[in-house]
């Protein structure tokens, strides 16, 4: 991701709150500091196909903004 993230091309990575830290350090450690985190709720495994399109409508409208925001 932060190959492409610094080619310019929006770039995000879909991460729980208890990885945000390791997140936002292994993005700052490959030369992508801003790289935007999509936060849903942890754990993922281990879910009902349900609960996984739950994180899933939490994590849409943050990518819609972030497609947004590159394109003005």
């Amino acid at each position: 991701m932060t190959e492409l993230a610094k080619r310019g091309l929006t770039t995000a990575v879909i991460c729980s709150e208890p990885f945000r830290a390791l997140g936002k350090n292994q993005a700052r450690v490959f030369g992508a500091p801003d790289l935007p985190l999509v936060m849903i709720a942890h754990p993922l495994g281990g879910l009902s196909f349900e609960q996984v399109q739950g994180r899933a409508l939490v994590a849409i409208p943050q990518v819609v903004d972030l497609i947004k925001a590159a394109l003005k």
